[in-house]
């Protein structure tokens, strides 16, 4: 199996489980080894009381974006830590753009950075996670 594959079965046997990303309506546009592509398009309920999309949603596009990443080896990654900066405010029908890679991959320890833009590839937030492997796999190889 390619990395791509292994990749691609990864994402599938998590995206298959992962109401979560679903319901806030994100979508999976790509995936391969240490790297993942996700969007969002900001609705209505995404929008807090200035107007502007929520920065929650958008640290959860952010997150799901990493975990696609640090889990697209086979190995059950989780979160060990994320850090968030906001560097613009997305807007009610902005599409949103989350972009992972792997920085560096160290036993069971991964750094990942995440950028968040819009339709116009300006910068929403930069998100620099760290994970941790654990027991298990997302499909059986």
């Amino acid at each position: 199996m390619t990395p791509k594959e292994r990749a691609d079965h990864a994402a599938a046997a998590m995206w298959s489980d992962d109401a979560a990303s679903q319901w806030m309506g994100m979508t999976l546009v790509s995936v391969d080894e240490g790297t993942a592509v996700m969007s969002l398009t900001v609705a209505k309920h995404h929008c807090n009381g200035h107007g502007m999309c929520h920065g929650g949603i958008t640290f959860s596009l952010a997150d799901s974006t990493f975990a696609f990443a640090c889990n697209s080896r086979n190995q059950a990654t989780v979160a060990q830590n994320n850090t968030i900066t906001y560097t613009a405010p997305a807007r009610l029908g902005d599409r949103l753009i989350a972009t992972a890679r792997e920085v560096s991959l160290t036993g069971r320890s991964g750094i990942y950075d995440v950028r968040v833009s819009n339709q116009d590839d300006k910068t929403i937030a930069e998100m620099r996670g760290l994970s941790r492997s654990i027991k298990g796999q997302l499909f059986q190889e």
